[in-house]
Parts: structure tokens; sequence; C-alpha cells
């Protein structure tokens, strides 16, 4: 059975992480289907948006713990291909034109959690567990704090890793954290519909507002208002009052 199932409903590209089983915790199988999967789908025409969620009782419960018997310092080389294959995917969403909506339900944790952030708008369930973990198994929560940083104010983000509790849909939308709230029987029905709107902006507009996006939310005011600018004179190249 496929790890991760690729369904197209229209413009919009659904994928589902698919080990229930373990709660879609991220295997090397599932993380390096899941980033082929994104950047395929960026490179596909047809697909306008992506939807991004979990099958069975959880969005994803982080990385599998199952494989950390192989990652140790004897085995170099399998700790860094695992390190750069776990950035790359947390790296991808960003660098995708293509908007990405996370369906998020039952746990989001660890590396889950940080998929979540990583989507360009979520919803959640009203009784998601969002959170990470990772102290209490006397681990760090490594890669998953770039965004998170990025994401959250220093005081909360700083309380979400160190005292590894959970929250839910409430407090995620408080903290920015999620876009919407939902109950958890229609959180994916509100993240396509989100997905079908994206979807339904001409492309290169679409594309052009997330790039901008992402290049300027981390520089200075001046560097930002210049991607604004270039991103201005790019639009009005193919399309006259397209951009302000």
């Amino acid at each position: 059975m496929s790890e991760l199932i690729i369904e197209d409903l229209g413009a919009v590209r659904l994928l589902r992480l698919n080990r229930p089983e373990k709660h879609n915790a991220l295997n090397t199988a599932l993380t390096t289907a899941l980033l082929d999967a994104l950047r395929q789908a960026d490179r596909d025409d047809a697909v306008r948006a992506v939807v991004l969620t979990g099958n069975g009782k959880s969005f994803c419960a982080g990385a599998d713990t199952g494989e950390f018997s192989a990652l140790t310092p004897e085995q170099p080389d399998a700790v860094l291909r695992r390190a750069d294959l776990t950035t790359d995917l947390h790296l991808v969403f960003s660098r995708m034109v293509k908007p990405v909506i996370g369906a998020v339900h039952g746990n989001a944790l660890g590396g889950g959690a940080g998929l979540a952030l990583a989507c360009d708008l979520t919803v959640m369930a009203e009784d998601v567990r969002f959170g990470y973990p990772e102290l209490r198994h006397g681990i760090v929560a490594a890669v998953v704090m770039a965004n998170l940083v990025r994401q959250v104010g220093r005081k909360h983000a700083f309380e979400l890793v160190a005292m590894a509790e959970p929250i839910d849909g409430a407090r995620a939308l408080q903290l920015g954290i999620a876009n919407r709230v939902a109950p958890a029987a229609q959180v994916l029905d509100q993240a396509l519909a989100m997905a079908q709107r994206l979807a339904g902006w001409e492309p290169a507009a679409m594309g052009l507002t997330k790039r901008a996006f992402h290049r300027a939310a981390d520089l200075g005011l001046g560097e930002a208002l210049g991607v604004g600018r270039d991103a201005n004179v790019i639009m009005r190249g193919f399309r006259q009052g397209a951009a302000r």
C-alpha cells in the first residue's frame, strides 16, 4: 500500500499521508514520497493548488521513531541524509509557487506540527492535538523550530517547545497557527473549498503573490518594499493593473 495517496479534484491536488496505523508518522519512504509529490505538483500546469491531509485518526504524529535506531554516530552518512531530507521537505513549501493548504486533524506533533506550519494556510480541527513533545522523549524540536519561530512570537514559540504540551484548535487560532478552525468532520471540506478558491485565480498572479510574500516575509522594510516593486513591474508586464 502506498505511503502517500495522490488524487486530483479538478485543479486541486489532494495529498493524503497514508500510514494510518502509525498516525502517519514520517518514515524515510513517506518523507521522500511527499517531497517528490510536492515538487511534481508544482511542475504540473494542471495543478493550481494543493491540499495536504492525513488518512485515519491523525494528520501526522511526527518522525517515525522506529527508524532512530539506524541513525547513530556510527552511521554518519545515514544521519546526514535523513537530516537533509527533513530539511528539504520543510523548505519546499515556501519554494513552491502553488499554494498548499493543510487539513489538520487528530495529532499534529513534532514533525507533523512542522508540516502544518509549513503549509501556506491551515484548517485545524477543534480537538486537534498540535505541539512539540520532543523534550518528553529526550530529543530536540530541531528542523521544525525554524518555521515556528518565524510564525509565532518568541515567548509562545518557546513555550510550545519547552513545555512540550499540545494545544487545541482554539489556541492554535489565537496564536495565528491556524487560519480556520472547524469540527474534525468538516476540516477537509473547508480546506478543499479554500484550495478551490485559490485555484480560481490567474496562475501567474497567484504564483507571483506567493513568491513575493515569502521573499518579503523575513526582510527589512526597505528590502521588502523592493520585492513588492519587482512584483509590480513583473505583473504589469503581462497584465495591465494586475498589481498595486
